[in-house]
């Protein structure tokens, strides 16, 4: 039988897998739950005072004609520092605009996010705050999605320009925005989006028909694969994690800067959701607990016809992610729906993993390099590691079962809850494993921030 040529069939393998494991494409559950505890300190009032909301058209209106040469500058460093990164279309360059409507539409274009994103003036409210007289908006109000159930249990508080906010309160806030359609359908092949003319081609890997796929290669970064997986699949190369952290970055230190310091908090948690989408092993490394030589012979097979370990492969590299969001984000909220952040004796081990500081000096501070060099190789290194703990802490169904899928066949799981019966020993690897992820979550959130915040007085 004649076989493919080993790049070749590695690229099938992986395109075919791409296709399935992109699909839990949110890194974290509901960013905010951990955003909060590990800026808890780093915000403090003393160092960054409550601050006025404002709309972004009044933002706009105010800073538009700055903000012509700095997005243009902006474009140029992501034209020199991104690799493979897709050049802006110079008809969508950022002109400043009498119209408010017209200044909203410009900006969201040279971004190059979704135009339909809902950008409302609100805070996601902590799990368990007593709601009572609040205003609060319907979860639909956030998110263009149509479904998603971190954001369909959490509660949003509606507020009105010049309100004053706690900062924290909106970095948190704004550091799961991005998970709420900010990057959906921007791809060529996307559904609609050829009238967008963004220009960053066709969707390098995922299903492009599939809405919440396609926020994947921007969140995602394979930047420390084997050489032979590059030559095989040069499309894991394009992937966007670096240009929209410094991008957002940008937009912050000048908003902070020139006055509008909402806004300036309100792109730092954009910037950070990415930063942190990297501290997730499954959005760093392509195939987890999978070596080279694997795909090759489960390539082979497919090839002869068996093609039942390439379907095993997908369906347990996807469950396996969507199982560990599972459990952080439901062993966050309850910790939160307890007050467990309020009584430090019996807090929660990832809320306190988040927040901890003591090993903070061993992390380089943060350049527009980290992102490839420190943050995301630290989650790659650890992500063949996680996966076996998963497979061997987790019910067997949900990660290695090739018939389950994660969400579809449980809807409602809760591995959280399921865990509480296992073995004090089980639980307790569980607890180190993850809570040693949350603590890399929370370093690396503060190192990025420090580049943002006023100096020590």
């Amino acid at each position: 039988m004649k076989t493919l040529p080993y790049p070749v069939a590695l690229v099938s393998l992986l395109a075919i897998c791409l296709s399935g494991v992109t699909l839990p494409a949110a890194a974290w559950s509901n960013h905010a739950l951990g955003t909060w505890q590990a800026l808890s300190a780093t915000l403090a009032s003393s160092r960054t005072p409550d601050v006025r909301v404002e709309s972004l058209e009044s933002f706009l209106t105010a800073e538009g004609h700055a903000l012509e040469p700095l997005l243009r500058q902006e474009e140029q460093w992501a034209r020199a520092h991104v690799p493979e990164y897709p050049q802006r279309p110079e008809a969508l360059a950022f002109v400043a605009s009498a119209d408010a409507g017209q200044n909203r539409q410009r900006f969201l274009a040279a971004l190059r996010i979704n135009p339909q994103a809902k950008l409302q003036l609100y805070l996601q409210l902590r799990p368990g705050a007593d709601v009572t007289g609040e205003t609060l908006l319907p979860w639909s109000a956030v998110t263009t999605l149509q479904h998603s159930a971190s954001v369909m249990n959490a509660h949003f508080l509606r507020l009105q320009e010049a309100q004053s906010v706690a900062a924290l309160e909106v970095v948190a806030s704004a550091s799961d925005e991005p998970d709420y359609g900010l990057d959906l359908g921007l791809w060529e092949n996307n559904p609609g989006a050829q009238a967008l003319g963004y220009g960053f081609g066709k969707q390098p890997f995922g299903n492009p028909a599939l809405e919440y796929s396609s926020q994947a290669p921007f969140h995602m970064g394979f930047f420390h694969e084997s050489p032979i997986v590059y030559k095989a699949a040069g499309f894991l190369r394009r992937t966007y994690p670096q240009y929209r952290i410094h991008l957002y970055q940008t937009l912050a230190s000048h908003a902070l800067r020139s006055g509008h310091p909402y806004w300036g908090w309100r792109f730092a948690g954009w910037a950070l959701h990415y930063v942190q989408d990297l501290t997730q092993p499954y959005h760093t490394k392509v195939l987890p607990g999978v070596s080279v030589p694997r795909m090759l012979w489960i390539n082979a097979l497919d090839l002869m016809g068996a093609h039942g370990s390439k379907q095993e492969v997908v369906t347990r590299v996807s469950n396996r992610h969507a199982a560990l969001e599972n459990y952080q984000y439901r062993r966050m909220r309850a910790a939160y729906q307890r007050k467990d952040s309020a009584d430090a004796r019996h807090e929660d081990a990832l809320l306190q993993a988040a927040r901890d500081k003591p090993d903070d000096a061993q992390y380089a501070a943060y350049t527009a390099d980290s992102v490839r060099q420190n943050i995301s190789l630290q989650s790659h290194d650890a992500a063949d590691a996680t996966d076996a703990a998963l497979e061997q802490l987790l019910p067997e169904k949900t990660v290695s079962d090739p018939h389950y899928v994660f969400g579809e066949t449980e809807p409602e799981i809760d591995l959280f809850a399921v865990l509480a019966a296992a073995s004090p020993q089980q639980q307790a690897h569980m607890t180190d494993m993850v809570s040693g992820l949350m603590h890399h979550f929370g370093a690396q959130s503060r190192s990025f921030m420090q580049t943002l915040l006023p100096p020590k007085t």
